[in-house]
């Protein structure tokens, strides 16, 4: 269904795989220098080196590698670690080479010779990270596209990186929403890509050639759910829709309510676009002059801001729209000025000296930043970014992270943070945070560490207001090497990440807990996979103009499958899981505290009047902070400490004892009195009696 693949070079290296001949038969790899070391918890690290490889080998891009005369590197591995030593270190090889422009894979086999890990992306150097079972291991390193490098290669034991607390939020709840049966290939859903209106609230969910809308009833609980069937065709304006498709993407500018469809058609792109919420399609010229083959992308939003050089507007149409696109030996991005009617010609955003090809979704900040994520540029994965509008690039790397198998994610909040979702070199979901468009990065940690999560793929972040975004992943608890379809058993689900501080501290939720997305194993190896690429690339979210977060995901573990000890079916459902409950991404509509006074009274010992007070949160929202003044013929003669109200609790305190005057004495009591907590109601704060002494 899908032309995206884990490498676009085999162009480069086809001329001399021609030379190959025997490279199916097995033959012993040669040994690297020396040709074995031992790493053990007193003696953690040991060094190698290989080469020089002149022939490429890329067998293992259509089933297991096959290692011939120079076409593997081989090191004996010896492992020595106490028991539980796992808990808190890990076993990490790194393998680089001079010239970036070349690509050597890594694997680790066990003694018997099963693949135990393996890092096989574009990335220089490429980085394999594992659990520090003791054992014999065999490191074997193929030279993909070798250029004539020599490569060095390092095993380490490490302690694992430290993780934050998990936020002490309360988690969201979630419901999910399977196409109608009778849409034609709502069983062929595989990538999709999300988006909402804010203009309609409706939410797009593309697939194919499919465009779905879903209409959403909130009267009812959980929600209900209208599905129609809006696909671009030419009868509704499309001549292009439906026809053909070497990649689908899809995209909705939330505030203008602009709906794209867009199939990858060789180095452009069949596109067309809705205003009307999918009723009617009006043709784009589609990817701009030059753009690459594979991996399209599109996302828009406003233009740079004044006193930035950029692009200008050559239409009404507010918001800047971009396609962006990997070719064999860079990426690229084209601008559109007219709101995707037209594209400017394709501008490279990185050359594969900087960064392997493949990179996620394009995405813009409210200021007209414009990032694009890649999962391996030198080790690390990193954004391209643009602030000039998609004129110039620079490719900014999170120094913390590690080169991945699935592309990475960003999600913009509304004042320019950027939050980055990834897949580590371990499989773990990772997140890291910059507030300076991705120069410095800062609260890296692991997500899916409270839910004893190994492995993760298709990571996916969205943000809302500057501090709160979210993280949605299909992950697994079960730790190996998640892409061998013979050995690898596992439930994997749709988890939910959320962040309402800003990154520092994150609540994760499984919210597809009884029913499997994916049993077994899931490959991220590209158009060479089994049919355990059922799901294909990635998936998506988006936020609703409430700030609810959406996913659309493709379901492959339906009917018996689902059921507990179900076969793994393969199956690729459309599927969306909406939030139901809890807090959103926008804090304007967050559920309120209301505090009110709803006792007042006095007691007297001589002299002396003794006022106590009861405050008590009436409303919906948990109040932070909250105080309450004691005010005397309207002179303030107390102030209590601060507490923190979750909705229907209520705090009584008994004031200082006061020398009153002999006559009538105005006693109030003031709830919030510097109105610091925002309430459902701020007029009745206030509560009063009349004393005399």
């Amino acid at each position: 269904m899908s032309a995206s693949a884990s490498r676009r070079r085999l162009a480069v290296v086809t001329a001399s795989l021609l030379a190959l001949g025997g490279v199916g038969s097995v033959v012993t790899a040669r040994a690297a220098t020396p040709s074995e070391g031992g790493i053990s918890d007193t003696s953690r690290s040991v060094q190698w080196t290989g080469g020089p490889f002149a022939v490429p080998n890329v067998t293992g891009t259509s089933g297991p590698v096959t290692c011939g005369p120079n076409l593997c590197d081989d090191f004996t591995l010896h492992v020595s670690t106490p028991a539980g030593y796992g808990s808190s270190h890990q076993l990490k090889v790194t393998v680089g080479w001079p010239v970036a422009a070349a690509d050597f894979d890594v694997y680790l086999l066990d003694h018997a010779g099963n693949q135990v890990a393996t890092a096989a992306s574009s990335s220089d150097p490429e980085v394999l990270i594992t659990a520090p079972t003791s054992g014999d291991y065999t490191v074997r390193v193929v030279p993909y596209a070798p250029l004539g490098q020599s490569f060095t290669a390092t095993a380490a034991l490490l302690d694992l990186p430290a993780n934050p607390a998990p936020s002490t939020a309360t988690p969201p709840t979630w419901s999910q929403y399977g196409a109608p049966e009778p849409f034609a290939r709502a069983h062929g859903a595989g990538e999709p890509s999300i988006g909402n209106s804010h203009k309609s609230g409706s939410t797009f969910y593309q697939a194919l050639f499919d465009t779905y809308k879903a209409t959403w009833n909130d009267s009812a609980s959980p929600s209900k759910v209208a599905w129609t069937d809006v696909s671009a065709k030419a009868a509704n304006g499309c001549a292009s829709g439906g026809t053909t498709s070497l990649d689908p993407i899809g995209f909705t500018d939330p505030t203008t309510g602009r709906v794209f469809e867009s199939q990858l058609a060789g180095k452009t792109s069949l596109m067309c676009f809705s205003d009307d919420d999918g009723a009617t399609w009006s043709p784009s010229q589609g990817g701009g002059i030059n753009s690459g083959v594979d991996h399209q992308t599109v996302g828009g939003g406003a233009y740079p801001r004044s006193g930035v050089v950029g692009p200008l507007p050559t239409s009404s149409y507010p918001h800047a729209v971009y396609y962006c696109s990997q070719d064999i030996a860079d990426a690229s991005c084209a601008s559109s000025r007219d709101g995707g009617v037209t594209f400017g010609p394709a501008v490279p955003i990185y050359s594969l000296l900087d960064c392997g090809g493949l990179h996620g979704h394009v995405k813009v900040a409210p200021d007209g930043t414009v990032y694009v994520p890649n999962k391996g540029c030198g080790g690390n994965q990193a954004l391209a970014v643009s602030e000039d509008g998609g004129t110039t690039w620079s490719v900014r790397k999170n120094p913390a992270s590690t080169a991945g198998s699935s592309d990475p994610s960003v999600g913009i909040g509304a004042n320019g943070t950027v939050y980055m979702g990834y897949q580590a070199a371990d499989g773990t979901p990772r997140v890291s945070v910059s507030r300076d468009k991705g120069v410095t990065w800062t609260d890296d940690q692991n997500v899916g560490a409270a839910a004893g999560i190994h492995n993760t793929v298709f990571p996916v972040v969205v943000a809302g207001d500057d501090d709160r975004a979210s993280y949605s992943f299909i992950g697994t608890p079960t730790a190996g090497n998640y892409q061998d379809a013979t050995t690898f058993r596992a439930d994997w689900h749709l988890y939910v990440s959320t962040t309402y501080d800003g990154g520092k501290t994150w609540v994760t939720v499984d919210t597809t807990p009884t029913d499997p997305v994916q049993r077994g194993s899931i490959c991220t190896g590209g158009t060479t996979c089994g049919k355990d690429r059922n799901l294909l690339d990635f998936m998506d979210a988006t936020v609703d103009r409430e700030g609810r977060v959406l996913v659309g995901y493709a379901d492959g573990c339906t009917g018996a499958c689902a059921a507990p000890g179900g076969t793994q079916n393969f199956d690729a459902y459309a599927t969306i899981a909406r939030q139901q409950s809890g807090l959103t991404l926008y804090a304007a509509n967050d559920p309120l505290p209301n505090l009110v006074p709803t006792a007042l009274s006095t007691s007297k010992a001589k002299s002396v009047l003794y006022p106590s007070a009861t405050m008590a949160n009436t409303g919906a929202g948990p109040a932070k902070g909250a105080t309450m003044h004691l005010v005397v013929d309207g002179v303030v003669t107390g102030t209590t400490t601060p507490v923190d109200l979750a909705p229907g609790q209520s705090r009584t305190v008994t004031f200082p004892g006061l020398p009153l005057a002999k006559g009538s004495h105005t006693i109030t009591v003031v709830c919030d009195p510097g109105n610091t907590v925002r309430e459902s109601n701020e007029a009745d704060n206030k509560r009063s009696v009349t004393v005399s002494s």
